[in-house]
């Protein structure tokens, strides 16, 4: 019974969103692509021109946003790169390279190099985030793998003045994992936009310049 309570308030919830309706008015394919708008206007993250990686793309609203940024006045094609990488299918988006598979393969990697053809990436966003089970321990130790993860990904394949953009969740580990994008980037921000629900834990790390390139 308290699940489909459950169920009900947040169907109630989600259909009278602005977001959501806001999403659906402006074509995004979810509403997340208003948290990475706030943080993009505030950070000026994406810019004409730019090399970008969206880790976990699907179903690809923050392509889809990326995509908006980079177009042109002319309605014609983008000035730019985006890829998106994830291991579900995505519905085609005009102009994203879209890649599927793991991208720790070596198959998939190689598909990501030949769409960058040997430059360095600009910018790294990872929207990922782990099926949850509740269990704060565990669920820490897998967000905090995805962490891992896009640093690696941000380390090996981004410039030196580059910038790495991940969701995780403010609760157990959350410290470490804001110790590590010390260790890792010169700037670090905390970013909690408005299109975040307030129940939610969720939380966006932005770290830009990298302290150890890769070379």
């Amino acid at each position: 019974m308290a699940k489909n309570k459950f169920n009900k308030n947040w169907l109630h919830d989600h259909i009278n969103d602005p977001y959501v309706k806001l999403a659906q008015k402006e074509g995004y394919r979810a509403r997340a692509a208003y948290k990475l708008k706030e943080i993009d206007e505030e950070e000026k993250l994406i810019r004409p021109g730019q090399i970008i990686v969206d880790l976990g793309c699907t179903p690809g609203s923050w392509s889809q946003y990326v995509r908006n940024k980079l177009a042109g006045q002319d309605g014609g094609g983008i000035h730019g790169t985006i890829i998106g990488l994830d291991m579900l299918p995505m519905e085609p988006i005009a102009n994203v390279n879209f890649i599927q598979g793991d991208f720790r393969e070596q198959a998939v990697l190689e598909q990501l190099e030949a769409v960058v053809g040997g430059r360095k990436v600009d910018l790294v966003l990872s929207d990922m985030a782990p099926n949850l089970s509740g269990i704060a321990i565990s669920d820490a130790a897998r967000v905090e793998d995805l962490i891992d993860l896009a640093i690696e990904f941000a380390r090996a394949h981004m410039k030196p003045s580059g910038a790495l953009l991940v969701k995780c969740f403010n609760g157990t580990g959350y410290s470490q994992l804001v110790e590590k994008f010390r260790q890792e980037f010169k700037t670090v921000t905390q970013k909690k936009p408005k299109a975040s629900r307030d129940k939610s834990s969720e939380i966006f790390l932005l770290g830009k310049v990298l302290k150890h390139p890769s070379s």
